[in-house]
């Protein structure tokens, strides 16, 4: 058995897009239109993946990725989604990771503080998990003493 990707519902494929490639650094590498079904499937990378995903679709399916689907016609309420609980990525340095993403407009609701951990969310309310790759930084500030913002 092996993982192959996690589907997450978005309401508005662009804002997913521009929240998942633009600001948080994944790239698409395959995209879906379904006419007849009436949505689109987005298969999203993260850049140290690339090399796994390619590697792996000639043996059936890639991955791992993330697949966004987008429903054309959809006006479903999704709610929070906090039942999904959530996805989870290993970043080289935690404090630079978030300091990008606030940069971006995107809210750290749960803030590095330990040097090893933060959360924050998708437009579509799904929690994402960083952690620092290899030991936890040294707690230093704005982080250390910043609160939780919101839900994760």
């Amino acid at each position: 058995m092996r993982y192959l990707h996690t589907m997450l519902r978005v309401r508005n494929l662009d804002a997913a897009l521009d929240f998942y490639v633009k600001k948080f650094g994944l790239k698409e590498v395959r995209r879906v239109d379904n006419e007849q079904g009436r949505f689109t499937l987005v298969f999203l990378a993260g850049a140290e993946d690339e090399g796994l995903v390619a590697n792996s679709a000639p043996s059936g399916f890639a991955a791992p990725l993330v697949e966004l689907t987008y429903n054309w016609d959809g006006d479903e309420d999704y709610g929070e989604a906090r039942y999904f609980g959530h996805l989870a990525y290993e970043v080289d340095d935690i404090y630079a990771t978030c300091e990008k993403l606030m940069k971006a407009g995107v809210v750290i609701n749960r803030p590095p503080r330990d040097g090893r951990m933060a959360f924050i969310r998708s437009p579509d309310k799904h929690s994402i998990e960083l952690l620092q790759k290899g030991n936890a930084q040294a707690p230093q500030e704005p982080w250390a003493s910043m609160k939780n913002t919101g839900h994760w």
